[in-house]
Parts: C-alpha cells; structure tokens; sequence
C-alpha cells in the first residue's frame, strides 16, 4: 500500500520507498536497546564508535594503578643499599607486614660498616620496636634472608610472629610464608642465630662469628634450600629496620 505525505501546498507525495521512511516510536527505540544483551550492546557501540560510562571508568582505574602502582613501592632508604638492587627492593616491599608500609628503611646492622659479629647485632636492636629485615650476599654472590617480626635478640626460646618470612634470589625471587605447621620463628644465643625448624634443621642459620651458614628445608616455612648449597660462607650483611 502506498503512503503519502502532503506538502506545504497540500501536494502529496509517495513515501513508499523513501529512504527516510522508516520511523520508529520513541518507547519502540527504547524498547529495541533494552532487548540487546549486554555484549551485544558494547559491540553496537564500538560500530558505532560510541564510549560507554564502563569503559570511560575501566580506562580509568588501569591508568590510576599504573600512575600509582610504581611509587608505593619504592620506600626511601636512610643508606643506599649495597646488596640490593631497586627492582629486588620494590619485590620485597610487597611482602612486607602492613604495620611497616610508609615507613623508611633504616640501616640499623651491616658488615662492612659495623664488622662480622652476632655480639654488635644484639647490641645495635636493642631499643628498636620494629620488624628487622635481614639481608645475607654469600661467597656465590647469591642474596637472601628472612624478615623477622621483631628484632633479633638473645632468647631461651623461640620467638616471634607469622609476619616472619624467608625470601631468595636464587636463581629467582620466592617468599616462603609461615605454614602454621609450628611456631619455630626465630632464636638467637651468643654462638648463632636461626630461623624456622621442625625435622631437626632449620630453614636459616648463621654462626656467631655471622661467617659460616646453613640452610634447609623446615616446617614452619616450607622453604626450600635459599643458597645454592646448604653449608656457604657470608660475605655481607645488611639489616633494614622501619622506622
């Protein structure tokens, strides 16, 4: 059937095949776009070149947690670091009990700037209330250690919390979590100072001449060995305190 529409000057004119003639209700349109399913309806939009609220919001948070994501891991250091390097300081960060975040790293212990002695590294905790981070480089040039939850100190017993954990860089970087297996965190007396145990070995021990070490795998971290081989010699030493 044709269709006709009529002119200023009461002509009509045939409408039929008109390329316009394809008119549709308001409530129709509405009634079209809420019958397409949320996929469709992006890809009517990408066709359409048009940017929807979702991806104006998702472009968004990816570029805020790029802008953020390298500075709030990257703390400020009293010293620089002589054992780490920036990448491995920013992997480190991460794992960090929460308590620690925002605070500088202090260095409170090293080898070459306070000697080779577990006597002086007692002495130099004394008065911290913070979590200690021990860094180990050994004779192989590999880097290691622990983050103890409290600093080190002479003990009868074990102490500590589950903020304890073991860490390595060799050959890559892997954190060994407290298992809740035991609580063998740390223990320290004049003649060593060592982490985790279960199985008679510890996961981390050192002599008290911070010279010889030992490393094995432990329940309470389910570590593997964290130098390439279980006996090595310690060619530095850096403690990182939080405050």
């Amino acid at each position: 059937m044709s269709r006709f529409w009529y002119g200023k000057k009461g002509r009509k004119h045939p409408t039929a095949n008109h390329k316009y003639s394809l008119v549709v209700s308001v409530a129709e349109y509405h009634r079209r776009i809420d019958a397409l399913n949320t996929e469709e309806l992006r890809t009517l939009c990408r066709r359409l070149k048009i940017t929807t609220r979702e991806d104006v919001n998702s472009k968004q948070a990816t570029n805020i947690k790029h802008d953020q994501e390298p500075e709030s891991f990257r703390p400020n250091l009293s010293d620089p670091s002589s054992l780490l390097q920036t990448e491995q300081i920013e992997k480190l960060t991460k794992h960090l009990p929460p308590r620690t975040i925002g605070y500088p790293w202090t260095l409170v212990y090293s080898t070459a700037k306070h000697g080779m002695s577990l006597k002086t590294l007692y002495r130099l905790m004394l008065g911290l209330d913070t979590p200690v981070l021990l860094v180990i480089k050994d004779s192989d040039s590999q880097i290691f250690g622990a983050l103890a939850s409290e600093p080190f100190k002479v003990s009868d017993c074990f102490y500590g919390t589950g903020e304890t954990f073991l860490f390595t860089f060799c050959p890559d970087f892997e954190v060994f979590k407290w298992t809740g297996d035991n609580m063998f965190f740390i223990k320290g007396d004049m003649d060593s100072l060592a982490f985790g145990g279960g199985g008679g070995e510890f996961a981390l021990w050192l002599d008290g001449d911070l010279y010889h070490g030992r490393s094995h795998t432990c329940k309470t971290f389910g570590n593997s060995i964290l130098s390439k081989k279980e006996d090595f010699i310690v060619q530095d030493i850096e403690i990182w305190a939080f405050e």
